[in-house]
């Protein structure tokens, strides 16, 4: 009984620190991503020669791959997060693929549908923008169109 309870409070403990851990790696490589891009816009202003600017571009893909690459895994290794309700649309619609400049109606995009960017390890949303669920598809939008602004598709399971 003993050990049950200190193993317990042992994986109580260690949780929680792993999971701050994939959160504080995907927050440094977003930070990386923002500071490869200050390194471009330098160089641009600085007048660097065209292969230094080639070499900074290369840094960035780099850095969103692997930003993208721990985001996977930070998503395989929480599946539960990502198995949400089924989406009910609005009555009278059904799902079909949209793609970036698609317009939805305003019901697709009401506060029913909004989606919380940190939750879900998102960027997050500027002014008019949100986070919208379409089917099993997370969809950023402009509140103030309706037009499509980023598609992640089967985002949810």
């Amino acid at each position: 009984m003993r050990k049950a309870i200190l193993a317990g409070l042992l994986a109580a403990t260690i949780v929680p620190t792993v999971a701050q851990a994939q959160n504080n790696e995907l927050r440094h490589d977003r930070r990386e991503i923002r500071e490869e891009r200050r390194d471009i816009a330098r160089d641009y202003r600085h007048g660097a020669s065209p292969r230094e600017i080639r070499e900074d571009r290369r840094d960035v893909r780099d850095a969103r791959r692997e930003y993208r690459d721990d985001w996977r895994d930070y998503r395989g290794r929480h599946p539960d997060v990502y198995r949400g309700p089924a989406w009910v649309g609005p009555r009278g619609y059904r799902w079909r693929p949209v793609t970036v400049g698609y317009r939805f109606a305003p019901t697709f995009y009401d506060r029913r549908y909004w989606i919380d960017p940190y939750r879900y390890h998102l960027r997050p949303v500027l002014g008019y923008q949100r986070w919208v669920r379409y089917g099993n598809d997370v969809v950023l939008i402009d509140m103030r169109s309706g037009r499509v602004l980023e598609v992640n598709s089967r985002f949810f399971f």
